[in-house]
């Protein structure tokens, strides 16, 4: 069952970055915060109306054991905001989808977690086609801004920044996978682990509008804000299945769910009619050809 889970949180996930990017502005310095506030308020509803439903079941002291987990996963995602601010940064996309091939590693060693020989095969193909996708990817959109004339800052070319973010990304976004796996029906269920993020992430919410919109004096109008309205939803459901993903095979279901930009990639296709070039959608077969294969021995 842990297969289709994977898929439905890697399709949700892939809306949620495609929506992120159409609502990201470079020139606002304040527009990782807002995803913040926007991503916490769904998930802090949600969070509410799932504390309601299961109030007898639902302990507070799950809150503090999953605290661990839930600060990695917002941390990560703090971190993936702020790089959607510098479109130049595309080229730490490679790094940052590793974050799923790390967990399983990771999951191996320290977990016993086994893996045949075609699975690991199956890994490692979705992996290579996500990595090639983003590589592809960044450099048709260096191609693009040459030809439109764009200048691309130094400061955001090449910097500390550049190559930091998307290591800190991969690490910690990996380490929250594998703090799943290692605490998931030991120490919270499935539900505890769902309620318990989203209450941790509505609190980070609050802590990001009172810094914007009360001491920086920062307006959100909600209709400019439709498309952060829409990656959170994306995100929200991506993360109700995730934990569920995750929970029944680990080991297999992160680098699935990692490979989330291949259907960002298929959505901007669809949806924003963007042309693919030969060789991204080369890619996007030898993932789609790993996710197959995953399936099929499932």
């Amino acid at each position: 069952m842990w297969f289709p889970l994977a898929l439905l949180t890697a399709g949700f996930w892939g809306g949620s970055d495609l929506f992120s990017k159409m609502g990201t502005d470079p020139r606002d310095k304040f527009s990782h915060l807002k995803m913040i506030i926007a991503v916490g308020s769904v998930m802090g509803i949600i969070g509410v109306v799932l504390l309601i439903m299961n109030w007898n079941e639902y302990s507070f002291m799950s809150l503090l054991r999953y605290l661990p987990v839930s600060a990695l996963y917002i941390a990560a995602m703090f971190i993936g905001y702020i790089a959607l601010r510098y479109l130049e940064l595309s080229v730490s996309s490679p790094i940052c989808n590793g974050s799923g091939a790390l967990a399983a590693l990771m999951c191996f060693i320290f977990l016993g977690q086994e893996l045949s020989w075609v699975q690991f095969a199956a890994i490692i193909l979705v992996v290579t086609g996500t990595i090639l996708l983003t590589v592809f990817d960044m450099r048709d959109e260096n191609k693009a801004r040459k030809f439109r004339g764009e200048v691309i800052e130094e400061k955001y070319a090449v910097s500390l920044i550049a190559v930091l973010l998307p290591v800190f990304y991969c690490v910690i976004d990996a380490l929250g996978t594998f703090g799943d796996a290692l605490v998931l029906d030991s120490l919270v269920t499935e539900m505890e682990a769902e309620i318990s993020y989203y209450l941790t992430f509505l609190f980070c919410a609050v802590l990001a509008f009172i810094y914007v919109v009360i001491i920086k004096k920062q307006r959100i109008i909600l209709k400019e804000e439709r498309e952060k309205g829409a990656a959170a939803l994306c995100e929200t459901a991506g993360q109700f299945f995730y934990i569920y993903a995750i929970a029944q095979n680990a080991i297999m279901a992160a680098p699935l769910i990692s490979a989330y930009c291949v259907f960002s990639v298929i959505f901007s296709r669809i949806f924003l009619k963007e042309k693919l070039t030969p060789r991204q959608y080369s890619a996007i077969a030898v993932a789609v050809s790993g996710i197959v294969i995953m399936g099929f021995f499932e």
